[in-house]
């Protein structure tokens, strides 16, 4: 285990309300991102001051007990796990990580109040992610600690207005911890984000591309190459926007027809059930709580079968050719592949820097 930087050697404006409700050094948060936030990437963030967020939507029950206990077994530092509200097994993965002592329970899709109030019953700090002022303001209301704020450059699903409008309407409306994402990898990033009023930054992408990712460096290889107009919107991985690199299968899935679509999608639909062992039953369980919660289409629910295969052929098997590849706008700013450690220790001195240029401290 590495040690961080002592907090008291920055700018006191880094050490954020955000800092004191997640239990960490740094106002840092590492996103939980499917095949990407895995045990050792979420244990280095904790370990290097910030805070690391498993990604549990594509693992098993089994599988997310196993990479709690690896992080357990990595770092005594907070974290957080990143898990589906509409996953049939929702409430038996929140007691699990009350159980453990999991600090944060971060939501990629805002959950709904009683969820909130059993995640808060077991000690967790509740963080959805939005993309409108609407649902921070929902969200706060029904008792979230804290929201990240996603603007359009992010990658993944994401929507279309930019971080620098988004950020201050939603600090603007909700007096809870606001986290802003989308478009940071630095220190300016970081105190940009302060200026608008945000508590932290979170990044996934540069997360993504640091030496303790288990990404392979052939796809990392891949990101490097990209510029700032190498990513796509599209709608064709799983029905809803989502930014993803503009190369492997992308540039096919936007010609396909309809029928091609869904039949593609069936057929990935199975194979991940096959990987996963989830049950088919589960897997319809969720696909109707897509369709009520978020208001899908049949034909996206099908679609959304295609995302986890997809993304395991880039970024598990490294099948950069036949896979999709998630990146926010960022990627054409990055330029190596640091530890998760050299990553936030840069991060801070940069922003140190930037601080005590425009208000220094004596």
């Amino acid at each position: 285990m590495s040690e961080s930087t002592p907090a008291s050697q920055f700018h006191p404006a880094l050490r954020t309300r955000a800092c004191e409700l997640f239990g960490v050094d740094y106002p840092i948060v590492q996103t939980g991102m499917g095949y990407v936030s895995d045990a050792k990437l979420t244990a280095a963030t904790a370990n290097a001051g910030g805070v690391g967020i498993l990604s549990s939507g594509l693992l098993s029950y089994e599988e997310l007990v196993k990479a709690i206990d690896d992080i357990k077994a990595l770092t005594d530092k907070p974290f957080g796990v990143n898990v589906r509200a509409d996953q049939p097994d929702v409430e038996k993965r929140i007691d699990l990580m009350g159980r453990t002592g999991v600090k944060v329970a971060s939501f990629a899709l805002a959950p709904k109040q009683p969820l909130i109030e059993k995640c808060k019953s077991l000690g967790m700090v509740v963080v959805p992610s939005i993309g409108a002022r609407r649902h921070a303001e929902k969200v706060a209301a029904w008792g979230a600690d804290a929201v990240v704020v996603q603007g359009g450059e992010g990658g993944g699903h994401t929507g279309s207005v930019p971080t620098s409008l988004l950020l201050p309407q939603v600090v603007d409306a909700v007096d809870i911890v606001v986290v802003g994402a989308g478009g940071y990898f630095d220190g300016r990033g970081l105190v940009s984000a302060l200026a608008y009023g945000a508590d932290a930054m979170a990044m996934g992408t540069r997360f993504m591309m640091t030496s303790d990712s288990p990404v392979s460096q052939a796809v990392k290889d891949v990101y490097l190459s990209k510029g700032v107009t190498d990513t796509v919107v599209t709608t064709e991985v799983d029905g809803v926007p989502q930014r993803v690199l503009n190369a492997g299968t992308v540039a096919q899935l936007e010609k396909t027809n309809f029928v091609t679509r869904l039949l593609r999608a069936g057929r990935n639909a199975l194979a991940f059930q096959k990987i996963s062992g989830i049950p088919i039953r589960d897997m319809l369980k969720e696909g109707l709580a897509m369709k009520k919660n978020q208001g899908l289409t049949w034909s996206q629910v099908v679609m959304a079968a295609n995302a986890p295969m997809l993304y395991r052929a880039a970024l598990l098997e490294g099948k950069t050719d036949m896979g999709v590849m998630a990146t926010g706008q960022v990627v054409g700013l990055i330029d190596d592949v640091p530890s998760v450690e050299e990553l936030i220790t840069r991060i801070m001195r940069e922003a140190d820097e930037t601080l005590n240029r425009l208000v220094p401290t004596s």
